[in-house]
């Protein structure tokens, strides 16, 4: 994608809202059952599923938990046994929300959490942007079936956002790691956690479920997914699942359309192995939604958007002619263009195979591979085209090709549980930009740039980058159960990533100075984490955790403008700084309180981060001809607290809340070309110090009711902190009404999904375009979708 390709985006704005009464709640589901009956767990790796207890090496029955009412199982979303801060959310609670629904989204019902998007699935993927306790998703952990997805920025380098990567209906489950990602999780950038997703399993029963989505913005979005059943006496079974998804965007013209196939065999093998094997192929056409500034909301209002397909005024606006909305913002020539676009192709697949040899040993293997190919388009008035037309469009074609393995080993005896293992990835990342011939007014349009970009009209060709990264990852860890009731976790990782570039094709006299182009290479030999938890009264229980992490360099193309990394800036800048420049790392402590019971669930935690090296995107001018560069702003320190309580009162009936409070501030003042930028002691930007939600759920027979709702305080805009966007009240709506069998339908299923029930106007995502130091005046943000209708029906077969 292009770096500022999704300039489609929208904003802000919302009065700040008050804070509700907790009546909110959220319903925990049952654990996932393990994969394979009487399969032993993984070494309590720092990432044990929160459905499974720590197991002692010695063959004693596990102990039985409590049984919460109206559930299979007793289990509780905030990672109970774990040695430190897990949530977990399964099948059952994502069902909540609307089918399409991005994983990520639903995420941001935990404490810590922040997820943001301008359309109402989370499926645009400039603007979706996820937050855990003040880190970006880019300083995150990310993995599918421990398939590495690379950081989820946008114009991924290393991975595949998880929208693409597999199908929302597909998903049996989230494990969340906040604060710090156990040290088998295959991520180069997991500093503030981890985000493991697992796909279901195929059914033992053959069958099928379909399910047919209608909603706002003449949304459409159909699934399909076709079990076997087992197919012998060993158990082999798969499933291949097909879903539909197209929806115009909420405001202006264009659409989001999507394309996605997953499939998925498992075969058993003796001992409760197995060997699993997952594939997704995806396809996606995304219209942009346009960037808002403070002016371009308070001027035109929250509904401006991009010409498109009016050609015609935007050709007239590169000359200079404005519509009269437009003439009262402070720059009319960036509020709209004609359209920006992100066209997908992924494939993704990988091999697992988890061989248990004995009770003791256990060796588990991933092969995977990913080819992304693309195109973004942008129609920009700063880039004539040579027939005389004032605009022409600018094409960039990122491309990923990588593939890898890890392997480990987990070893029990006596009352330890060791662990290690191995990761190694190559991957290339290739990018071009391209300007191709707009017509000029009269001789036709541009049309829908989603169906292609004519090559015959390419005349200029700025930039091709070639970049190439070599990955290896060494863990080894032991769990050690000192008594039945304490065990603590200790082990350290190594990282060595080495990346570079080439840069084949440049042009000066369009780019003005030479690319930046050369390796860096990022290294620890040393990243130790140790953490514990003790259960010193029945249902009582306390967990710590410190962590030492590092992140290495980001990838992306040369002005790219979406990510703080060292190759977006000139060769001279590259040169300066590549012999002193950093990785960015941190330690992080933290410990806190599980209480878990039928009746309540309940969690506080104290944290506080040390982090070093802080790279941050600078952007100083306008977003469609933005001038950017990469600062190491210093060490950052970051204080929490996070609390959640969940309350089953009655059957059925299940009250969650949720409090979270984060001071996160710069540690110096930044020294830049403009001089001294006074940092020292101001908030992060684009993460809120407060936040609080609640979900309340009541479930009677087939029938089954929640309301959600989320506050975020105000998010500073720059790191002075002398622009901020509001907080805001968000509430959501769902029913559900389980017909049961109907003929050959099994379970035949009416839902409604109602999102921004009160029909706020509110900002978004912050920071696509990045942070300024100041307030210039191209600070720019998204708005948020407004009041949003959805409903579904489903069955199995």
């Amino acid at each position: 994608m292009i770096t500022r390709q999704a300039l489609t985006l929208s904003t802000v704005l919302s009065g700040v809202a008050m804070v509700p009464a907790l009546f909110l709640g959220l319903v925990p589901s049952p654990a996932r059952a393990a994969d394979t009956p009487g399969k032993a767990p993984e070494a309590s790796s720092g990432t044990p599923h929160a459905s499974v207890a720590p197991k002692t090496s010695r063959k004693v029955p596990a102990k039985k938990e409590p049984r919460v009412l109206g559930q299979d199982e007793a289990i509780t979303v905030f990672g109970h046994g774990s040695t430190r801060q897990m949530t977990s959310i399964t099948h059952s609670m994502m069902q909540q929300s609307a089918p399409g629904t991005s994983p990520l989204k639903v995420l941001s019902q935990l404490p810590g959490v922040v997820y943001q998007s301008a359309d109402p699935f989370g499926a645009y993927e400039y603007s979706s942007q996820i937050f855990m306790r003040g880190f970006s998703q880019s300083q995150l952990g990310f993995t599918l079936d421990d398939i590495p997805l690379g950081d989820q920025q946008f114009n991924n380098y290393n991975g595949l956002s998880v929208t693409r990567s597999i199908i929302s209906d597909d998903v049996g489950g989230v494990d969340v790691s906040q604060g710090a990602g156990a040290i088998d999780v295959a991520s180069t950038s997991n500093l503030g956690g981890a985000i493991q997703i697992h796909s279901l399993d195929p059914a033992h029963k053959r069958g099928g479920t379909v399910s047919q989505t209608f909603g706002s913005n003449s949304a459409m979005r159909t699934y399909v997914r076709l079990d076997s059943g087992d197919l012998n006496k060993t158990g082999t079974r798969f499933y291949v699942a097909y879903a539909r998804t197209n929806m115009n965007l909420w405001k202006g013209g264009g659409y989001d359309y999507s394309d996605q196939v997953n499939a998925k065999i498992v075969q058993p093998l003796a001992r409760g192995s197995s060997i699993k094997a997952f594939f997704d192929w995806s396809s996606t056409q995304q219209f942009d939604y346009q960037d808002m500034t403070m002016n371009y909301l308070h001027t035109v209002g929250p509904n401006l958007a991009n010409y498109y397909p009016d050609y015609t005024a935007a050709y007239q606006a590169a000359q200079g002619i404005y519509r009269p909305a437009l003439q009262k913002t402070n720059d009319p020539y960036d509020a709209a263009y004609y359209a920006g676009t992100a066209n997908r192709v992924d494939y993704l697949g990988g091999l697992t195979l988890d061989e248990n040899f004995t009770d003791r040993l256990n060796w588990k293997t991933t092969l995977y591979g990913h080819a992304d190919t693309g195109y973004s388009t942008w129609t920009t008035p700063y880039m004539p085209s040579p027939n005389g037309a004032p605009l022409s469009q600018r094409i960039q074609t990122p491309e990923i090709a990588r593939g890898g393995f890890q392997t480990a080993l987990t070893y029990k005896i006596a009352r330890h549980t060791i662990n290690a293992g191995v990761w190694y990835e190559y991957g290339n990342f290739d990018e071009s930009r391209y300007f191709t011939e707009a017509p000029v007014l009269g001789q036709g349009t541009l049309g829908n740039p989603t169906t292609g970009f004519p090559t015959s009209k390419v005349f200029a060709q700025p930039w091709q980058e070639a970049f190439s990264t070599n990955t290896f990852v060494f863990h080894l860890q032991d769990t050690y159960r000192i008594t039945k009731n304490l065990t603590v976790n200790a082990g350290f990782k190594s990282m060595i990533v080495n990346a570079g570039n080439s840069v084949p094709t440049q042009s000066l006299a369009i780019n003005g100075t030479q690319i930046a182009q050369g390796r860096l290479e990022a290294s620890n030999a040393f990243l130790p984490q140790v953490s514990a938890n003790w259960r010193f009264l029945p249902h009582h229980e306390l967990f710590f955790d410190v962590s030492h992490n590092m992140r290495s360099f980001p990838e992306d193309g040369y002005g790219t403008n979406v990510s703080a990394t060292p190759w977006t800036s000139s060769q001279s800048a590259f040169q300066s700084t590549k012999n002193t420049l950093r990785p960015e790392t941190d330690w992080v402590y933290e410990g806190g309180y599980r209480y878990t019971t039928p009746f309540l669930s309940a969690l506080a935690s104290l944290y506080r981060i040390n982090f070093s090296n802080r790279l941050q995107l600078i952007n100083s001018q306008s977003g469609i001809n933005p001038i950017t560069a990469v600062e190491n702003v210093g060490g950052v320190t970051t204080n929490g607290a996070e609390a959640s309580v969940t309350i089953r009162p009655i059957d059925g009936l299940s009250i969650y809340n949720s409090f979270s409070y984060a001071h996160s501030t710069y540690d110096q003042d930044v020294t830049t070309a403009s001089g001294v930028e006074a940092t020292r002691g101001k908030l992060v930007p684009n993460y809120p110090q407060f936040m609080y939600k609640g979900n309340i759920t009541y479930r009677i027979g087939g029938f089954e009711v929640h309301v959600d709702g989320t506050y975020l305080s105000s998010r500073q805009l720059t790191y002075t902190n002398d622009l901020h966007v509001p907080g805001y009240f968000l509430a959501n709506f769902g029913a559900r009404y389980n017909f049961g069998n109907i003929s050959v339908l099994k379970g035949l299923t009416a839902s409604l999904n109602i999102y921004n029930l009160a029909n706020k106007t509110y900002v978004s995502t912050t920071n696509e375009l990045g942070n300024n130091f100041v307030n210039t005046g191209y600070n720019y943000f998204l708005m948020g979708a407004p009041r949003q209708f959805f409903g579904t029906v489903s069955a199995h077969f």
